[in-house]
């Protein structure tokens, strides 16, 4: 957006004026210290599975430290009063370039989870990309979000035909793309979930767009209805064992509009955990499955998760839309090459022929920009808004979106730009 303040300038004039009658943020303008206040008041298990990576979480650090190998050279005497941060995606012009990345489980953060997301967003006018794992289905979601933009993440099932009911609620939804995301073919090691036993898949909680799908639902009534006595001797129920079935009972509830007393009683909500599990994703899908996807959706297609240049190309030869260079937040592959490492050789294969984008380690506004000076049409934002819906729900996301766009726009202009089509390499030096 254009304006004579900008949106940093307005966003500090909030809050120092807000300052004189006594009112802070409510939540930390500074990661560290956000990440910190959502760790205090979430319980182990949500902590643990919003900040857990792969491994030694060895990519995690990395993804972070790429970003401490690069400065910006800011220049001066350039006439900055009046700065645009829009960026265009898909036929869309968006605020910035900023869209809110697919993170699944958000109930284990807030009650409301994607629905508080989907209202800040829309709010502050950036894209959500709906988690294909998401607490609330994509349908409620976009109808909170009225006109604003929204894309739709999809894991490839083993099911080619929940695939498609997927797809066709996306479209239906209003979606702008389907973001495909190949580097979660299966799990990786994640030993903070490892450690607590925990899964939120397992216990219901994530699978909201599975379970108010009608395939899905299909699939789970046919599984409930050829399950017979378990052959296997079972354990005996424990607490925990009754909370889980509690809490099944309750997404089902939830989805189909079934009575939780009638839920409880039901083998429906386990054999639905049971269906997700089986069919979850599918580690054997390869090039050859894009054609497949191409004939079934008429949005565009993003892959996410392209580190390789062999890829990139080979994805823009295959008659891919877009691409989003990531690391799934370090959670997938320790020791991987981190994200930003990966960007700019990314964005050389690609030569503008499709837009890059770019996620994993962005923290900031000053991380906004050098991702875009790297190559990057635009930028995924995960962690800092889910730490945000930790601390102080709806109001929380929008804070944290609003800072970040805020001092992009701060830094844009600080360092002599008034516009985002004037990043490149030459604004930046790499350190030793």
């Amino acid at each position: 957006m254009t304006s004579a303040a900008g949106t940093g300038r307005r966003r500090q004039d909030v809050v120092y004026r807000a300052g004189v009658y006594g009112r802070h943020p409510r939540v930390p303008t500074v990661y560290r210290a956000l990440a910190r206040e959502a760790k205090r008041r979430l319980d182990a298990r949500a902590y643990g599975y919003v900040a857990g990576g792969a491994g030694d979480e060895a990519t995690q650090r990395a993804d972070r430290t790429a970003f401490d190998h690069w400065s910006v050279v800011p220049r001066v005497l350039r006439d900055v009063s009046r700065r645009d941060t829009s960026v265009e995606l898909f036929g869309r012009r968006l605020p910035a370039p900023v869209l809110l990345g697919p993170v699944g489980a958000l109930e284990l953060v807030h009650p409301e989870g994607d629905l508080a997301v989907a209202r800040a967003a829309a709010a502050v006018g950036v894209p959500m990309v709906f988690s294909n794992q998401a607490s609330v289905p994509m349908e409620t979601t976009a109808a909170a979000m009225g006109d604003s933009p929204r894309w739709m993440q999809l894991y490839w099932s083993t099911s080619d035909e929940l695939v498609e009911s997927l797809l066709g609620r996306a479209e239906a939804a209003g979606c702008d793309a389907v973001v495909v995301t190949l580097d979660t073919t299966m799990l990786g090691w994640r030993p903070r979930d490892l450690d607590l036993g925990h899964l939120p898949f397992a216990l219901g909680k994530g699978i909201a767009q599975y379970t108010s799908d009608p395939v899905f639902r299909r699939l789970a009534e046919e599984r409930a209805a050829a399950a017979g006595t378990p052959r296997d001797p079972q354990p005996r129920p424990n607490a925990a064992a009754v909370r889980a079935l509690v809490g099944m009972s309750r997404a089902w509830s939830r989805a189909t509009g079934m009575p939780m007393r009638e839920a409880l009683r039901s083998p429906l909500p386990r054999a639905a955990v049971e269906v997700f599990l089986g069919i979850y994703s599918r580690p054997s899908i390869t090039w050859a499955d894009l054609a497949w996807l191409r004939e079934r959706t008429r949005l565009p297609i993003v892959l996410k998760g392209v580190l390789h240049p062999d890829d990139a190309r080979r994805a823009v030869d295959e008659g891919v839309d877009g691409l989003v260079v990531s690391t799934h937040g370090g959670r997938q592959v320790d020791r991987s090459i981190a994200a930003l490492d990966a960007l700019p050789d990314v964005v050389d294969a690609v030569a503008d022929r499709v837009p890059v984008l770019f996620d994993s380690g962005v923290r900031s506004g000053a991380d906004v920009l050098v991702a875009v000076a790297l190559g990057a049409r635009a930028v995924l934002l995960g962690r800092p808004y889910a730490w945000g819906l930790g601390v102080a729900g709806e109001d929380g996301v929008r804070q944290v979106v609003e800072d970040v766009l805020g001092e992009f726009d701060l830094t844009l202009g600080l360092t002599g730009h008034t516009a985002v089509d004037q990043l490149s390499r030459e604004v930046l030096r790499r350190r030793p």
